[in-house]
């Protein structure tokens, strides 16, 4: 007992202010930037609709997620829902492993991404000028997580301000456009089956939200600023993401966009010449940097969290005596996303991008499960923030939730799903093989 009460503890520095501005910006991340001209394609001037409805999916996790965070403010906050709740060591661990597998190849893609726009600016972009980009990125954003999760907020501040700026300056320059087309209108050939396929495209631009609660023993008043940052950074993001659609497709007037890979760049070019693609390139470079440090800060965190509960080595929940900062799963976490760069060397990693959404999914799914399971299970726990509305004891946004996301699970290719397997399979293999260093039952 004497050495827990010695060990170090996360510092609680984060406000309500700064959680919200950082599930802003995990959520604008990437994201968005990429996937305006593919869901424009399939959905055409209804591209509005699609992100309405896909921040309602979103939402019925993002209140589950509200519920939970508020009853249990922990990093690591997935497995710890479902030790709670199911109280099988293995099917939290395979969730933590999930989710730290999602939060690895994430930050490696858009890592990625930002190297790609940077060797693009500098007219120079040879795979291996790529590829060293994207690891001194990750070096920076992991001595930013390693200095204080206080330099790593205002750093995600800063950032989310300018990636924000970006999708207010699209929405900007598109007022002179607006109401210059139908905006009930689909592509030609499309149906409105088209737009409910859209929207499990578009719920890759709503991950983040969840992240908040694995920051959850760095925030100051956490059973109260947890629901209302989830809450809140859902709402802003769905208004940016719904404007920026209206102006988009104001501004091409039915016309295809010029460069998919860099949509809204081709839409800044259309609106005022190259000066508006050259703005909007600098603007995506934060916004996917910001993207790198949040994904490794959460991925670093859930390490640390299982670690800490004894289902992952004791040496990650190490933290550091000066920065109050898991110095040993940041460690871990950057040499662990350098290593998926390498499949830039032999070709597209978008696939391994869907088996991340697809994780994603999974873990959306058992939360909602979690807080249904707990609401029957353990009535008299306290809940400061508590979902309604009800049947009785059964939570009907939780319930919605799971259905919703069990749907969007079966809209992937039989590849996506193989690939997720494989990382399920590998952490049956891990859980088993460090039998003699964590715990693998569940504490009573």
């Amino acid at each position: 007992m004497e050495e827990v009460k010695k060990r170090p503890e996360l510092k609680r520095r984060i406000s309500l202010f700064g959680v919200t501005v950082y599930g802003v910006g995990n959520v604008l991340g990437a994201g968005i930037y990429a996937l305006i001209g593919e869901v424009v394609g399939i959905t055409g001037n209804l591209s509005w609709l699609a992100f309405i409805l896909a921040s309602v999916t979103g939402a019925l996790t993002g209140l589950s997620y509200a519920e939970l965070s508020a009853m249990f403010p922990k990093s690591a906050a997935e497995f710890v829902y479902t030790e709670k709740a199911f109280k099988i060591r293995l099917l939290s661990f395979l969730l933590g492993w999930i989710i730290i597998f999602s939060g690895i190849l994430s930050a490696a893609t858009v890592a990625l991404g930002f190297a790609g726009y940077l060797a693009a600016l500098i007219g120079f972009s040879p795979i291996i000028l790529v590829v060293i980009f994207a690891v001194i990125l990750i070096v920076i954003v992991s001595l930013i997580n390693f200095v204080g999760i206080r330099a790593s907020t205002w750093t995600n501040i800063i950032f989310t301000l300018i990636e924000a700026s970006g999708l207010i300056f699209i929405i900007i320059i598109g007022i002179p456009y607006l109401g210059t087309v139908n905006y009930f209108v689909l592509p030609i050939g499309g149906s409105f089956g088209a737009i409910f396929s859209a929207v499990a495209l578009i719920f890759f631009a709503y991950i983040g939200f969840e992240d908040i609660a694995n920051v959850a023993e760095e925030v100051k008043e956490p059973t109260r600023n947890l629901p209302r940052a989830i809450i809140y950074s859902i709402i802003i993001t769905t208004v940016l993401y719904c404007l920026t659609a209206l102006s988009v497709v104001s501004i091409l007037q039915d016309n295809p966009i010029a460069d998919p890979q860099a949509p809204l760049n081709s839409v800044a070019t259309i609106a005022i010449g190259p000066i508006g693609g050259i703005i909007m390139s600098f603007i995506a470079l934060f916004a996917t940097a910001n993207t790198v440090l949040i994904m490794m800060i959460v991925t670093s965190r859930m390490m640390y969290g299982m670690a800490r509960d004894k289902a992952l080595p004791d040496g990650l929940s190490k933290i550091s005596p000066k920065f109050k900062t898991p110095a040993v799963a940041i460690l871990v976490t950057m040499i662990l996303t350098m290593i998926p760069l390498g499949l830039y060397f032999i070709g597209d990693i978008s696939t391994i991008a869907d088996a991340t959404v697809f994780g994603v999914l999974i873990t959306f799914f058992l939360v909602n499960l979690s807080l249904i399971v707990l609401r029957k299970k353990s009535p008299e726990l306290e809940r400061p923030f508590k979902l309604k509305p009800n049947i009785r004891w059964l939570p009907i946004v939780a319930l919605l939730g799971c259905i919703v996301c069990l749907g969007l699970l079966f809209t992937f290719d039989l590849l996506t799903i193989i690939i997720q397997a494989i990382i399920v399979l590998c952490g049956i293999v891990v859980f088993y093989a460090m039998k003699s260093k964590i715990e693998t039952k569940t504490k009573k």
